[in-house]
């Protein structure tokens, strides 16, 4: 698997996979105007076995995944964290939350805030093992269902020393 910055070409790709995943999915052209923001850092994720392309004669592998980082001074918030449904359960979500954090705290991010379906177990566990902590509630944040978000941070440890 190799974890690398988002770039156009993989626009498609990203927001098939965004609307596999979420009931309320941000549209391609939402990822696009991300792109162009400074603030933000988008990674995806593409798969270990690669398709051939038969237009170019070379191997490529599918991005199977993203994650996407918005930083505002020593903070910031993960959004958008998907991996294709036939790619679920195998790691490769952990692989890049932790590419995400460590681009992250090579900018100068000191804390990490993201915001998890109070329903969506797997999701709580993978940020749980990668550190983060619940911190607090959000009522009624999501809707398409409506539903509680749940607030977890991560925090490097000398922050507050």
């Amino acid at each position: 698997m190799f974890v690398r910055p988002m770039k156009e070409t993989d626009l498609d790709a990203v927001a098939d996979i965004e609307n596999a995943c979420f009931s309320d999915p941000w549209s391609r052209k939402s990822f696009e105007d991300s792109l162009k923001e400074q603030a933000a850092h988008l990674l995806v994720i593409e798969a270990e076995s690669a398709a051939k392309d038969s237009e170019f004669g070379f191997r490529t592998a599918p991005v199977i995944g993203y994650c996407c980082l918005y930083q505002t001074l020593d903070e910031g918030e993960i959004v958008n964290v998907a991996i294709g449904p036939k790619f679920r359960q195998k790691g490769y979500g952990a692989v890049m939350v932790r590419a995400l954090m460590h681009l992250g705290l090579s900018l100068g991010v000191e804390r990490f805030f993201l915001e998890v379906r109070a329903g969506n177990s797997a999701g709580k566990r993978l940020y749980e093992s990668l550190g983060f902590e619940i911190c607090g509630m959000r009522k009624g944040f999501y809707s398409n269902p409506r539903e509680d978000a749940v607030l977890m941070m991560w925090q490097r440890e000398d922050v507050c020393q």
